[in-house]
């Protein structure tokens, strides 16, 4: 049993997001062997080098699904598999979008890239990172410095005015990142680019499973987390699936509140069921099988607990 969060630590401002999540959340357990943890660094590395050539010679009207391919083929690289779970229904012709997710870690915006391709709204460092620094710069992501509450109405503009133009932008509205097992309120204030701009809101529950199909908290970048522990962590793992469901789509309304509430309840209702029975090569660098699409009514089970 994963012992509980302890108490949430100071933050910069009483409105800056925190979370109790830390390294005592999260399962540290080392599955893969050297070799497979060598043959994960090269294919990330062979990623992060071919994927700006790829990008530029590739016509503007396929980059979309080039860059699907490749966050499929970067989670692949991690160890991760993904199951996506539609239940949209029927959905309407292309317009901007604005995605919402519950955060656990860096691997969620590979995993809802791989679903479609989506330009997040995140942390405004992310840019310098390795690897996903330079995805970041070529999505244009727009950054946010929490500690900043003055900068924020600025924020919601730049996503109302990327909505405007027919974009996917993509939020993680708790303003911060939760082991997996815990999660925190979706902050109301960057749903109001929806509103502003009419704009359908797509909840999208994300969830990290084990080969046993519980809850697996590898994924997790919290408490004092450097990008190198969390980056080792996660390669050297093994059977880790990424579970997304796409929830129907939520029209704006007019009150940000209400709209964040019923994309909160949309992302936290009952777990479907895990049956991975089909997914074979989980673990392979570069697998073409990482990704399981199931349009058929789920499954229901127990909720897992929640430890706050």
């Amino acid at each position: 049993m994963m012992p509980e969060c302890p108490p949430a630590a100071p933050t910069a401002h009483a409105w800056m997001p925190s979370s109790p999540c830390g390294p005592e959340c999260v399962e540290t357990a080392a599955e893969a062997g050297r070799f497979r943890f060598a043959a994960r660094i090269a294919g990330i590395g062979a990623v992060a080098v071919s994927f700006p050539i790829a990008y530029l010679a590739t016509p503007r009207r396929y980059r979309a699904r080039l860059q699907t391919r490749y966050a499929r083929t970067l989670l692949s690289c991690c160890g991760i598999q993904v199951r996506v779970v539609d239940k949209r229904g029927v959905v309407p012709a292309q317009r901007g979008t604005l995605v919402v997710a519950g955060h656990i870690g860096w691997t969620d915006i590979i995993a809802l890239s791989a679903v479609q391709p989506t330009a997040f709204v995140a942390r405004a460092d992310m840019i310098e990172w390795p690897v996903l620094g330079d995805i970041a710069r070529k999505v244009r992501v727009i950054p946010i410095e929490r500690e900043r509450l003055r900068e924020l109405p600025g924020v919601v503009r730049r996503i109302a005015d990327r909505l405007a133009a027919g974009e996917r932008i993509g939020i993680f509205p708790e303003g911060t990142t939760w082991c997996g097992r815990a999660h925190g309120r979706l902050r109301p204030a960057l749903f109001q680019a929806a509103i502003d701009t009419d704009t359908p809101v797509q909840p999208i529950r994300l969830r990290y499973l084990d080969r046993h199909g519980e809850v697996c908290t590898v994924p997790g970048f919290v408490g004092v987390d450097t990008m190198a522990d969390s980056f080792r962590r996660v390669l050297r793992s093994r059977g880790v699936v990424a579970e997304l469901v796409l929830q129907p789509l939520e029209q704006p309304g007019t009150d940000r509140r209400e709209l964040a509430n019923r994309c909160e309840q949309a992302i936290r209702g009952d777990a479907v069921d895990r049956a991975f029975a089909d997914i074979v090569g989980r673990d392979e660098p570069g697998s073409d099988r990482t990704e399981l699409t199931v349009q058929a009514p789920e499954h229901r089970h127990p909720k897992l607990p929640v430890r706050v």
